[in-house]
């Protein structure tokens, strides 16, 4: 039995990324695609490297014949997802890759956004998209909320380690670099070629990044009371993956002896050799997440290194692998794709 399947939002990377995962996915078949300034194009058009794809157009979403669809992703700019899932028809599961609906307090979410929720009813509905840590619940979820690329990678490293207790909760700094596909498709002046390469830069300094919101929740959440960790992005003249440098204050053996634990069955989740350190060239591509963990140099103090490709991992591929369970279908189908390497 297949799946109809269709994409809100295509003609962006996260959305192209999913029509490449889905391509090779053995129950699902795209039936629309939609996009707002490409609409009328063929999706090789707008990305030469699916043409081989046998796909249907992109249309406007008011155009999009949705009876027959078992399942959306939706991959529109954020405060834009609120307003189009909260129309969609009711039979549509929904995986949402936007922020709006990340956040379960209407007031957090007022706060890192800057306006009101506009479907604060649907919003309560909405099931956080950590796949390895929401598994029962997505499973049962009419509504999905994708997490933020960064806000996956820096959990990774750090949740098992306040369940298990072995880290200080108020020594947590996250240093972390993103490669530039994570700001979108957008044109803007800072993401032009000369205005990039050849350097590196910090943005969203002094904890005003909106990412910070979901550490916040989920890490407060765990140990059940506020956890607050120092976190600062850096842009990289790179296209795709994310590095975090997470710095601890705990012993590192029972540091890497929780992640080992925590990740022993996790497809997609795999915990180094002790002192072995991860890079963005061995995940590129793929759905999986390399994690490392040494000792500092100072008594008592560890740091712990996760990777992995902001588009698939930290997006796309989390979308899909949420879908594969929200359909009831093998978790990791049309995930098991090798790294790219070189």
């Amino acid at each position: 039995m297949g799946y109809s399947v269709s994409i809100l939002g295509a003609s962006g990377y996260t959305g192209a990324e999913l029509v490449r995962l889905i391509a090779t996915h053995p129950e699902l078949t795209i039936k629309g695609l939609s996009a707002d300034r490409k609409a009328g194009q063929p999706m090789g058009a707008v990305f030469p490297h699916l043409r081989h794809l046998d796909l249907p157009d992109l249309q406007k979403i008011e155009d999009l014949d949705l009876a027959s669809v078992d399942l959306v992703f939706c991959a529109l700019p954020h405060a834009t997802s609120q307003s189009v899932i909260k129309n969609l028809p009711s039979h549509v599961k929904v995986v949402d890759l936007s922020a709006d609906f990340r956040l379960r307090d209407l007031a957090a979410y007022e706060t890192w956004y800057g306006k009101p929720h506009s479907a604060p009813d649907l919003q309560q509905t909405a099931i956080y998209g950590l796949t390895e840590f929401y598994r029962e619940q997505i499973a049962q979820a009419r509504l999905v909320a994708g997490t933020g690329c960064n806000a996956a990678t820096g959990q990774y490293a750090l949740r098992p380690l306040i369940q298990a207790g072995v880290i200080d909760l108020d020594e947590i700094i996250i240093d972390l670099k993103a490669a530039v596909s994570g700001a979108g498709r957008s044109l803007k002046e800072n993401l032009l070629h000369a205005e990039l390469s050849e350097g590196y830069h910090a943005y969203a300094a002094g904890g005003t990044h909106r990412h910070l919101g979901e550490f916040d929740q989920e890490f407060s959440l765990i140990a059940g009371r506020e956890v607050k960790v120092q976190f600062t992005p850096h842009l990289i003249p790179a296209n795709r993956g994310i590095l975090a440098t997470v710095y601890v204050k705990g012993a590192a053996d029972q540091i890497h002896a929780a992640l080992a634990s925590a990740y022993e069955a996790e497809p997609f989740l795999q915990v180094l050799p002790m002192g072995e350190l991860p890079s963005t060239r061995h995940i590129r591509g793929s759905n999986f997440c390399h994690l490392g963990v040494v000792a500092d140099r100072l008594p008592g103090r560890a740091v712990v290194i996760a990777a992995l490709d902001n588009l698939t991992k930290g997006s796309s591929g989390q979308a899909l692998q949420n879908a594969n369970l929200m359909l009831g279908i093998e978790e990791t189908a049309g995930l098991m794709l090798a790294p790219v390497f070189p």
